[in-house]
């Protein structure tokens, strides 16, 4: 069984569970929430690796001008396939941080270039190619994952859209030969491993798993590069004996990845039911006190309709029983800074504060306040969006 049968049936293994469990009832179609804490991933799939432009240098360099030949030459590979295994952090506000470990391989294609020049005979034409590049990679990368709205068109499972880059280091094994069908079929060769400075960007789709919290199936791209290094090689006869060795410097080719993954976050909040938007009323006579809800979207202070009803309610309510106060307290969930949540939810009692006064309601018996995050409906860590905790409570005394 060669390399590429192996990639086709673990990208197989991957993939397979992840299509079935798009199809099933498993997957919710309300927005997931960021991953906080560390989380581990992995993923495979395929890899291009494009041309290697390569320049003789030192003896290998005076071989080919001794054969009038250009020292320019190049490096084909096959498609080939990828491996990434990564330990990462969240931090709850839709960033994140990894250390990952990656493998690629790729077979040759050909080997050409190192054409004739001024009158010499024409070399570009290779034969009895023989080779692979392998590729192992650290890096360090940073996310941003996006949280779309719930009100964002209906899908049928839920997504989370990513973006990411990162830095670190690749080593580079190649191992490549040709047979030059002028020049006496002598053989150029090259055999050896480099380590270069690496870079990427990656974009991918995450798609949670509501039946195992935590579990996501992930499709990505990455575009990775390295720098451009040097390798040992050299000319052989047919026969074995070395007519030339030396250095080839070697323009690294950029490699195009779209893998298929899992990734499992070790420290996921208990799911929360979302609370019912209507107001907290006694059903038989009226109470000494009379509690409403009203709630925001993420990061917003105006009013939605259904608001403005129990607002309404409210101010109607308070002018049929004997209220000597009405208490108006913001609040504000826990994503973001505490600072910044303090003025949102400011920002909102005001406004519930100002329905009611356009409703009737007299501006000196209400009393505004307004708590940040510090008294969340229900707890949450640092960072989540929980929409229970986005209200303004309005009490009636």
């Amino acid at each position: 069984m060669t390399f590429r049968h192996l990639l086709l049936a673990a990208t197989a293994a991957v993939a397979l569970p992840g299509a079935a469990m798009a199809q099933s009832s498993w997957l919710p179609t309300a927005a997931a929430q960021p991953i906080t804490g560390v989380y581990l991933g992995a993923g495979a799939g395929w890899n291009h690796y494009g041309q290697n432009n390569m320049t003789a240098e030192g003896r290998n360099a005076q071989y080919f001008d001794a054969t009038r030949a250009s020292r320019q030459g190049n490096l084909d590979f096959n498609e080939g396939g990828v491996g990434v295994l990564s330990l990462g952090y969240g931090f709850g506000n839709g960033f994140r941080t990894e250390i990952e470990g990656s493998y690629r391989y790729n077979e040759l294609d050909k080997l050409g270039g190192f054409p004739g020049r001024n009158g010499g005979v024409a070399t570009s034409n290779f034969r009895n190619f023989d080779g692979e590049v392998q590729q192992y990679g650290v890096m360090a990368n940073v996310y941003y994952d996006f949280q779309l709205p719930q009100w964002f068109p209906t899908m049928p499972v839920a997504v989370v859209p990513y973006i990411g880059g990162g830095v670190g280091y690749m080593w580079t094994d190649i191992d490549a030969k040709g047979s030059r069908a002028a020049a006496n079929g002598n053989t150029v060769s090259i055999n050896d491993t480099a380590g270069q400075f690496a870079y990427q960007g990656i974009a991918g789709l995450a798609f949670p798993i509501t039946s195992v919290p935590g579990l996501s199936i992930t499709a990505e791209y990455r575009y990775t590069g390295a720098l451009q290094s040097k390798y040992d090689g050299d000319v052989r006869t047919p026969t074995g004996a070395t007519v030339a060795t030396g250095k080839f410097e070697v323009d690294q080719a950029h490699n195009h990845s779209a893998l298929i993954g899992v990734r499992y976050a070790l420290y996921t909040p208990a799911a929360v039911a979302p609370a019912p938007v209507a107001p907290v009323a006694p059903a038989a006579a009226p109470a000494p006190t009379r509690t409403y809800l009203v709630f925001f979207d993420f990061d917003r202070a105006d009013l939605t309709d259904r608001a403005r009803q129990i607002i309404a309610e409210a101010a109607q309510n308070a002018g049929r029983v004997q209220t000597t106060r009405i208490e108006v307290a913001g609040h504000a969930d826990r994503s973001g800074s505490p600072q910044y949540n303090q003025r949102l939810s400011q920002r909102r009692a005001d406004a519930v504060a100002a329905e009611l006064t356009r409703q009737g309601v007299s501006r000196s018996n209400i009393s505004v306040q307004a708590f940040g995050e510090s008294r969340p409906l229900v707890a949450t860590a640092d960072g989540v969006r929980e929409p229970q905790n986005r209200r303004v409570e309005i009490v009636l005394r």
